[in-house]
């Protein structure tokens, strides 16, 4: 059998072994960089971090107890999902000030926002979940379906 005639560009269109398409597959890569090395380097700026607000999500037995800090937002603009099994909390604040003087403009605004989605470990009654706003701290309860007894706590000596 003879053997097949390789290409100009190095690459073999048949080949006998798994070691010939080997060296046809490594051809190809070094000539597809010989080909893109000409062009420009693309400088890609990264994606900024979704802003998260940070929580405390504490098992009571009859209920879950979600503390959230939601600095600078209103009671209005939260919004509150929730199913069975997950809690589904974003919000959004936006202002803005206008201050004029003689000869002078001033103009600001502020935006926060963020969105998070919590997963419970347990069920939870969708129709009985509360939420209270206080001193920029969200604090949600969350009845669960079937209530858990908590267990004792055993303080454990470090040696």
């Amino acid at each position: 059998m003879a053997k097949p005639k390789k290409t100009s560009s190095g690459i073999t269109p048949r080949s006998s072994s798994w070691l010939d398409l080997d060296k046809s597959f490594e051809n190809f890569r070094r000539e597809m960089d010989k080909a893109f090395s000409s062009f420009p380097s693309l400088q890609i700026p990264l994606m900024s971090k979704m802003p998260q607000s940070s929580c405390d999500v504490i098992d009571e037995g009859s209920q879950f107890r979600v503390k959230m800090d939601a600095p600078g937002v209103k009671k209005n603009e939260i919004n509150l999902k929730v199913t069975d099994n997950s809690l589904e909390v974003s919000a959004e604040h936006k202002e803005e000030s206008e201050e004029k003087k003689k000869n002078y403009l001033k103009k600001e605004r502020s935006h926060v926002s963020f969105y998070r989605t919590l997963p419970l470990s347990e069920k939870v009654i969708s129709g009985k979940v509360k939420a209270k706003l206080t001193d920029g701290v969200l604090d949600i309860t969350l009845p669960k379906s079937k209530p858990t007894t908590l267990s004792k706590k055993r303080s454990i000596p470090v040696k």
